[in-house]
C-alpha cells in the first residue's frame, strides 16, 4: 500500500476528484493548507494598500491506495492539476505499512 500526498491549487479540486473517481479511487482526505515554494507568495492590494502574502493557499490531498493503483493515481493527479504555471503543486508517494477500518476491523488492502 502507498499513501499519495498531493498539494494542488484549490480551484483544481473538483476536476482532480472527478478524474480519480473514474479510476476507482474510493476516498481521500482534503485539508486546506498554506505554503510557499518557488512561487514565493504574491502581492495583493487591499483598501488601496499593497501588501505581501507570503503563504499561498493550497489544498492537500491524502489518498491511500494499493500498489497496483499508485501510478494511475499519480498520473491522473498530474494531468488534472496542471495549469502550466508556477505553483501547480507537488505529489509525494510514501510507503504505508498498515491500514485499519475501525468500524469493521478490516486490515490493509481490504480497509482501503
Amino acid at each position: 500500500m502507498k499513501l499519495v500526498i498531493a498539494i494542488i491549487k484549490p480551484f483544481k479540486l473538483d476536476e482532480v476528484r472527478e478524474a480519480l473517481s473514474t479510476i476507482d479511487v474510493q476516498g481521500m482526505t482534503v485539508s486546506e493548507v498554506k505554503g510557499f515554494g518557488r512561487q514565493k507568495g504574491h502581492s495583493e492590494i487591499y483598501r488601496g494598500a499593497e501588501y505581501a502574502v507570503s503563504f499561498v493557499p493550497k489544498l492537500k490531498l491524502e489518498i491511500a491506495v494499493s500498489h497496483d493503483l499508485v501510478e494511475r493515481v499519480v498520473e491522473t493527479i498530474e494531468a488534472r492539476a496542471r495549469t502550466g504555471t508556477i505553483g501547480d503543486g507537488k505529489v509525494f508517494v510514501i510507503d504505508l505499512e498498515q491500514a485499519l477500518r475501525i468500524r469493521t476491523g478490516d486490515a490493509n488492502d481490504s480497509a482501503l
